[in-house]
Parts: C-alpha cells; structure tokens; sequence
C-alpha cells in the first residue's frame, strides 16, 4: 500500500493568511489551498494589537474542517511575518494580544538605544539591518513604559510560537524568526543578554533557541513542527536551485534580494549598505536586503481605480511593454515613496507629466535597475560567484518584469514557484518526518513538483 502523508501549513501573513495541505506520494507532493482568513491589526486604548486569538480561532476552524471531511493530517507547522511577540505568565496565562511592528511607539527609540549601545556595536552583535520596529527596540520601549504585560511576564514568545503554543501548551523560541529581532548573537546562536541587560530588559523570559524542523507538542494528537517560523526564511527554502551559486528575489509588496551562506557576513561594509543577517534552515544565514517591491504599482493601481481606471496585472503589462522605451526612472527605495499620499503624482512629480503606460514602465524599469544594483552589492560579498537569480513569491508570475531584470542584470533569471513560503513550511515538516534529508533534496523535489521559467539576456 502506497504511504499517503498530508502536512498543512498555516501561513499567516500581515493582512491575511491561508492554510495549505500539501500530499506527499510516491516521492511528489501537491498543494492545495484548504482555508484563508483575515489578520489585521486592532487599535485599543492608542496602541495597536494583533489580534492572535482571532488568528487561533481561524486555525481552530480549518482543523474542524478538514477533520469533518475525513481529510488525516500528519502534521501542522506555523510561519508568519517577523519581529513581534507576545507574553505568557507563570501559570501559562496569554498575557494580551502581541504588540504590532506599525505601532509607532518605537518611533525615536533606536537614537534612545543608541546612546547606551552605539549603532556599530550593535550591528556587530547581531548583524541586524537597523528598523524602528526590531523586537529589541519594541522591548526597550515597552520598558520604559511600564507595559504590564512585560512586567508580569514569564516568557516571551514569537508570533508563530506563540500560535504554536495556543495549539500545544508548549513553549519553544524557534532560531529564524528569533533572528529576526535585533537581540541574537550571530556567532552564538542565541539570545545575546549582555545587550539587554544594559538596556534594562528582562532576560529571563528569553526561550533557549531551538533549530527548525523539532516537535513542539501535539495538537489532538498531530505533531506540531517548528518549521522556518519567519515567512521569508520557509520561502527561500523553496527556492529550486541545484547549487548555492544563486541569488534570492522573494518578490512581493516588498522585495528581498540576498543570498544563502554558511556564515554571517558582518562589517564595516555590510553596516554602511545596511543588509541584514538573518536564519536560515540547516544552520544558513540569509545575507539580504529589503527593496521597495510592487507596492509602487500597487499604490499606483489605488489611484487610477479611484478614478474608474482598474487595470488588470496583465493590462499594466501591456502598458509598460508599449512604452519600453521610455527613459524616465526613479530611485525605488527614497523615503519619498514609503507612503505619499498619491503614488502616480509622486513619481510625476520626478519624471515628469506623463501616461499610465508610461509611469508602469518608469516603475518596471527602476525596480529592474535597482535589483541589477543590489546585486552587484551582493556579487562582492558573496564568497561564490553569483550565476543566476532565482525569483519567488508573486512576483514571479510578472513576465516582462522578469525579463528586463534578467536584461539589467546580465543574467539568467528563473521564476517561481509562487506559492514558496507555503511549499517551504511543508517541505521542512516533510523533513521531520523523514521524507527528505537535507534543503538540497528538498529543493530537487521542488523543482520536479512546479514549472518554472528561465528568462536570459537578450542579446
């Protein structure tokens, strides 16, 4: 008899989330999409929340349905968005929603931190790009404040821990989402306290840090994996290469350009272009560096729908492909684009009065060139040579895109597969139990499962 496994992913994101129920057979898998919901942030009393038990609630949903139509689930892993968390008592009380990154609370508190630890030691510490919204940033915040929950705290938990704790009672801090909080030591692994404690903040409720692909507890009997509990770390563990001699895009709303290496690269360099180093599965560390994605087009798209112009994504194809040629370019990443109040006169304000047609190819274009520049930043960090630059997420499916960064960028680009960061959490379960041994299996297996597309330089 043939075995049959079936792994679900919940993969929750800031605005909305999904379950996906992947099949293991005969050595392949498929993906189905089994149950989404919404994930927003709630304001109370001037301070903005998530609302986890509605995210447990949704959980608790799906499961119920898959079970009243017999579907047997092997096992459960958990990824979301990074940096935030919540608190639990002593008597494994929830001590309130979680905190959110867009909570401006933090705003000024890095300049604040900064003159207990200087900024290069606390980039050589944890190789964290600096942000407001770091989790070491939120808890120095919260210190000052008083927030009750941190004062009442036993432990602190990661969101995707502390959705994994809702469904098992047990606590783990799970590596590449910790890694994302501005706290961990690179060289150790761990939560560097010293830091902390000369910022006043609690360090007894830091978890020891656990490595992907561990049981947590069970959930009515299924396992519960600690799967890559940060979003882009499952994503990158979908990319389908045969070798590390790539390239990262995970392309979305934003996008996140770097590379896969066994160490992390920290210094003088890599603190002035502000990358980041962050877990990876297997001991990896994701060398990366945040790019403004499609939120210039989807920003754009708002205004033109307000205006009873609602484009299509393969309509603003079109339109940038008749306007190829046009020169007018924009620098993607100023601060300026971060959240104006109308996106198509920002960019008109730099490139002139120009068409749709013609702002949609500015925007292709510079995201194009401003991924060619990343790139050459990465080329001389990475201690291989770069040979390709493999495209994931949603914005894989952007055709013409694809091309004119394969154009800019002087190599082959490989799109897909869309769907990485639930196709990562899966195949990390699939590990735990098992199924494959290492990323590069899992990556072959990807590549067998899902048709992607090779787009070269043109001549």
């Amino acid at each position: 008899m043939t075995d049959v496994r079936n792994f679900l992913a919940f993969d929750c994101g800031a605005t909305s989330g999904r379950a996906v129920l992947a099949t293991f057979k005969d050595g392949r898998f498929t993906l189905e999409e089994v149950y989404r919901f919404p994930s927003g942030i709630i304001e109370l009393g001037g301070r903005y929340y998530w609302d986890i038990v509605a995210i447990y609630e949704h959980f608790l949903k799906c499961l119920s349905r898959l079970e009243q139509d017999g579907m047997a689930v092997d096992s459960i892993g958990i990824d979301t968005w990074g940096v935030d968390f919540g608190f639990v008592a002593d008597d494994g009380t929830l001590l309130g929603n979680p905190r959110a990154y867009r909570d401006p609370y933090t705003d000024g508190v890095p300049e604040k931190v900064y003159e207990i630890i200087p900024r290069e030691d606390l980039y050589s510490a944890t190789g964290i790009q600096i942000m407001n919204f770091n989790s070491i940033f939120q808890l120095y915040a919260q210190t000052q404040e008083g927030f009750a929950p941190l004062r009442y705290a036993k432990d602190i938990l990661f969101v995707p821990d502390l959705l994994s704790y809702m469904l098992t009672g047990e606590k783990v801090c799970e590596y590449t989402i910790a890694s994302t909080s501005g706290m961990m030591d690179q060289k150790s692994g761990q939560f560097n306290k010293e830091l902390l404690e000369k910022l006043g903040i609690r360090t007894e409720v830091l978890l020891p840090v656990v490595r992907p692909s561990v049981e947590i507890g069970r959930f009515k009997g299924i396992p519960v994996i600690a799967v890559a509990g940060h979003d882009t770390a499952s994503a990158i563990a979908a990319v389908p290469a045969g070798d590390e001699r790539f390239a990262y895009l995970s392309s979305g709303t934003w996008s996140l350009m770097g590379i896969e290496v066994q160490e992390p690269i920290i210094n003088e360099e890599s603190a002035r272009l502000n990358f980041t180093n962050e877990g990876g599965i297997e001991g990896t560390t994701r060398f990366l560096k945040n790019i403004t994605g499609m939120w210039l087009l989807e920003q754009c798209r708002k205004i033109w729908s307000a205006e009873g112009k609602d484009y299509s994504y393969a309509r603003l194809m079109e339109m940038a492909r008749a306007e190829a040629d046009f020169p007018g370019r924009i620098a993607p990443d100023d601060p300026r684009y971060a959240n104006p109040a109308n996106m198509v006169e920002e960019i008109r304000a730099v490139v002139g009065a120009v068409s749709d047609s013609q702002i949609v190819s500015c925007i292709y274009h510079s995201l194009a060139d401003r991924y060619k520049e990343v790139l050459d930043m990465l080329q001389g960090f990475a201690p291989f040579k770069i040979e390709k630059l493999h495209i994931i997420g949603g914005g894989s499916a952007n055709d013409l895109l694809n091309q004119w960064t394969a154009d800019a960028i002087g190599l082959p680009v490989v799109a897909g597969p869309t769907e990485a960061t639930a196709i990562g959490n899966v195949m990390i379960q699939a590990k735990a139990a098992g199924l494959v041994k290492d990323r590069w299996e899992m990556r072959r297996m990807i590549a067998d499962a899902f048709s992607v597309k090779t787009f070269h330089p043109s001549e």
